[in-house]
């Protein structure tokens, strides 16, 4: 029952974050939704702002592992080319989330957005605790493919790379409706990353400005 309880807890927050954000879902929205009262929110988490980081968690822990895979079979290989390789093989353990829940890759890119644009620092420390090292091993694969690039230039022209993937899963679906309105064309989540790729492959390449 506790279990239940507490995985019931879980995917009521993952809704409201997703659709709300952050600070627009109140405790009590959380607690109708699941039907419990606040005492087992309490119990089970202690406080929101570990809510919030037990919803992440359960991403995270079945993406990180896929991602490091990823990195350490990436061929030695620089350029946009090595960028774009390495990112399309990200593209099977996004797409795996959706075992999580419905919609699960979309949900989760969509709270990331949530969490960056809403400034929860505590966010931050929590990944890079827990999951720090699989990041930075990801970034040094990307560093490897682009070691003309100055790491300063490097963390902006990735910050600028999340905010177009995330910008891209967030409207995701309206991007869908457009695709098959204006083209006749029926694409997926899948097609819309895969249109991504290239774009973002790109723009983490370039060159520099003179």
């Amino acid at each position: 029952m506790a279990r239940h309880t507490k995985t019931d807890i879980v995917d009521a927050a993952e809704y409201l974050f997703s659709q709300q954000g952050f600070t627009q879902t109140s405790m009590r929205e959380i607690t109708s939704r699941a039907q419990v009262n606040l005492a087992s929110v309490n119990y089970h988490f202690g406080s929101k702002k570990n809510l919030i980081q037990a919803v992440f968690k359960r991403y995270f822990d079945q993406l990180m592992p896929e991602i490091e895979k990823c990195v350490s079979t990436q061929r030695d290989e620089r350029g946009s080319e090595g960028v774009a390789r390495l990112l399309y093989s990200l593209i099977p353990p996004m797409l795996k989330l959706n075992t999580l829940s419905a919609n699960g890759t979309a949900t989760f890119v969509k709270l990331l957005g949530r969490g960056y644009n809403e400034t929860q620092g505590h966010l931050r420390r929590f990944i890079m605790n827990d999951y720090g090292q699989c990041i930075r091993a990801l970034v040094s694969a990307i560093q490897a493919c682009l070691p003309h690039v100055p790491e300063e230039e490097l963390f902006w022209r990735m910050h600028f790379a999340m905010g177009s993937f995330v910008f891209s899963m967030a409207s995701s679906q309206a991007l869908t409706e457009i695709a098959e309105s204006d083209f006749h064309k029926h694409v997926d989540i899948e097609a819309v990353i895969r249109h991504l790729v290239p774009f973002v492959a790109q723009g983490l390449s370039g060159n520099m400005p003179e």
